[in-house]
Order: structure tokens, then sequence, then C-alpha cells
């Protein structure tokens, strides 16, 4: 019965990826429309609006752009963070040997991109954008490998959504530890305190998914002020939410759901919107054959496939773990590609790696065109059916 309630959660949360995907898409075209048309300087003004209070002992007054990317971003983050639990606690990662795979094929699949951009930006100014090629993102990633099937066997769908979210912990580990500013402490141990007192509410089994939320919304306030970039709050939040490894519909679970759907359909395109509004310039252009955009679209491309096929066939080879079930190593090469859609995660770290508004605006171009071709080769090598099976 577990087993049919967390197959059932995935469908449901596969089926919402598959359309927030295609509304993520469509919130790029308009972007980017938008940004080379007339309205784009009346759109980027409306977007560097504050809004927002301040006196003298609590400042909120922020622009829309930094709302959206700090505030609206953190209920995505919390999200992320809901579904790492829950695949660590009853779902694809809490068997060590269903687990391993999707975990090191994540981490090859992080590592190798960031090796290449660090290659070949060494020396340079935009160095420090070595995590943007990192991030698969997951709404952009399923959607894909949905519109292909039966071509594909479920479990294949199932290892894509667990290395997603893995790739995304990792991600998130590497925001929280490379790209924060200055720390505050003070700040940072109020966070810490009240995330603490969560963790006591989890221990003496209180439920109340509000009991969680509201003292969320003061981790946020602090994390923000610790240096710490905000949306970290939103994963510290998940964390504490109780969950069961039984079909009982957990806390956590009731959270995920009504969450999910606001977040693929409304948030992340509103993240996307906000963020693509790329005006196309001859400087940009020329940014994509220099070492900032070679870096992000080769480590895209071709890290993410190398870094997840690669440590997939060690492992198999060393006896580590197997392929999933009725998967050959096309499959785990086409996964690789896919996994090279970085969009959601890689512009949001590309707005953290950089100063420079140009670095930033041609990081996010890099990235829409590495995404891109990534997308269409992984669909292209998943859409040839094959009747060969992984070995197991």
């Amino acid at each position: 019965m577990a087993k049919l309630i967390n197959l059932r959660v995935f469908n449901d949360f596969l089926r919402s990826s598959n359309a927030g995907g295609i509304i993520l898409f469509a919130g790029v075209i308009l972007s980017m429309i938008i940004a080379n048309s007339p309205f784009g300087v009346t759109f980027a003004n409306f977007l560097d609006t504050e809004i927002g209070f301040e006196n003298e002992s609590i400042h909120l007054n922020y622009s829309i752009l930094l709302w959206i990317n700090d505030g609206l971003m953190a209920i995505f983050f919390l999200l992320v963070g809901l579904e790492i639990k829950r695949e660590l606690v009853e779902g694809e990662l809490s068997s060590p040997k269903q687990a391993l795979l999707p975990i090191l094929a994540a981490i090859g699949g992080a590592i190798v991109p960031a090796l290449i951009y660090a290659f070949i930006n060494k020396g340079t100014d935009t160095a420090s954008g070595w995590g943007i090629p990192m991030a698969t993102d997951i709404a952009f990633a399923l959607a894909v490998i949905t519109m292909l099937g039966n071509k594909v066997p479920t479990s294949l769908k199932i290892f894509l959504a667990a290395l997603a979210i893995v790739d995304d912990l990792l991600a998130i580990l590497v925001i929280a530890l490379f790209y924060s500013s200055d720390l505050h402490t003070n700040y940072l141990f109020i966070a810490l305190g009240i995330f603490a007192f969560l963790i006591l509410l989890n221990y003496l089994g209180v439920k109340a998914i509000w009991a969680y939320l509201i003292p969320g919304v003061f981790i946020w306030y602090f994390v923000h002020h610790s240096g710490i970039h905000a949306t970290i709050a939103g994963v510290l939040v998940a964390l504490t939410l109780p969950t069961t490894p039984d079909a009982k519909e957990s806390a956590l679970e009731k959270l995920e759901h009504a969450l999910t759907k606001p977040v693929n359909f409304l948030i992340v395109p509103i993240f996307a919107i906000a963020n693509t509004n790329i005006t196309i310039h001859s400087e940009m252009m020329a940014g994509l054959t220099s070492a900032l955009g070679i870096g992000i679209m080769t480590g895209l491309v071709i890290g993410k496939s190398v870094g997840i096929l690669g440590i997939s066939f060690l492992a198999k080879k060393l006896g580590l773990c197997n392929l999933p079930e009725g998967a050959n190593w096309r499959h785990i090469l086409g996964v690789g590609f896919l996994g090279g859609i970085g969009f959601t995660m890689s512009i949001f770290i590309s707005i953290l790696s950089f100063s420079n508004p140009l670095y930033v605006e041609e990081a996010k171009l890099a990235v829409l065109l590495g995404s891109l071709l990534s997308g269409l080769i992984g669909y292209l090598l998943l859409s040839v059916r094959s009747n060969a099976k992984g070995a197991s």
C-alpha cells in the first residue's frame, strides 16, 4: 500500500512538472520578447521598483526583482527541501541500494561541469561562475522525459527525478558555502536557534503545518540578514517537517502537495519572466565565444553527460549498483544530456556569481542556449526505441 501511495505521489509530481515545464518555457519566450521590444525598459524599471517597509530595527524594503529572487524562490526551495526529505525517508533515496546510482550520478554530473568551467575560466574575471553549469532543472528535465511517453521505462523517469533532487541538494550546499556574502553571525545564530526549535517540535510530535511555517518566516528574515542566501531558509524549514515511511499522509506530504502546483505553475514561471528578460545586443553575443559562455555551455552539454554517464559506468563495473530496470547505456547517456538542462538553478547561481551586469546577462544567455542544446540531444537519444535491457 505504501508503495502505491509513493507511486501516486511521484506521478502527480511528474504530471505537474511536465505542465510546469511547458509554462516555464512559455514564460522564457514571453520575457525575451518583452525585453527586446519597446516595453523592455519599462519592464526593467518595474522590476527595480522598491516595495516593503523599514524602520530603525526592521529593513524589508527591496526591489520587486529581489522579492522574487529572495522571497518567492525561498518557497521554491521549501518545496525542493520537502522533496529531498520525502525521497530520503520513503522514496527512491530511502534504500541505500536504490539511492546509490542517482546519488553518484548527480555528484559526477556536478563535479565534471564545474571542473570544465574552472579550467576554461582559470585566471579570468569570470572564474567565480564555476557553480553555474552544475545544476539540473527538475521541471524542464522531467517535462522533456515525460513527453517521450512509453519510449522510455518508468524506472528511468524515477532515476532522473531522484538524480535531479540530489543535484538540487548539491546546488543548495554550493550556494550556502560559496555564494553567500559577508557573514553576520548574530543573525545566523538566531536563525539556527529557531531551526533548533522546529526540530524540537518535530521530536515532540507536533504535526500542525502552521507551527513550522510561522517560525519559518522568521528564519527567512534572519537568514536573509545573516549573509547566507535567504532561499536556504526554505530548505531548513522543509527538513523539520514531520513525515513517516508508511501510507498515511504526513504533514510534509500535505504541504508538498499544496505547494507543487503553485510553485511549478506560478513561482518558477515568475522567476523565469523576471530573470530572462535579456536584451540581445552585439556585445552580449560576443560573450558566447568568451571563456564565460564556452565554459557554461561546454559544462552543461558535455560536462553533465560525461559526468553522469562516466560515474554510472564506473559504479556498475565496480558492482556498486545496477542500472534502472529496463534501461540501457543509451538511456543513461540521454538522461545525462537532460541533466544539462540547467535553467532555474543555473540562472539563480549566475545572479549570485557576478557583480558585473554584463557577465550576468551573458551567463543567462549561455545557460539558455546550453540547456536548449542539452535538452534537444537528450530527447533525440531517448526517442529512439530500443529492446535492449540494462544489465542488472
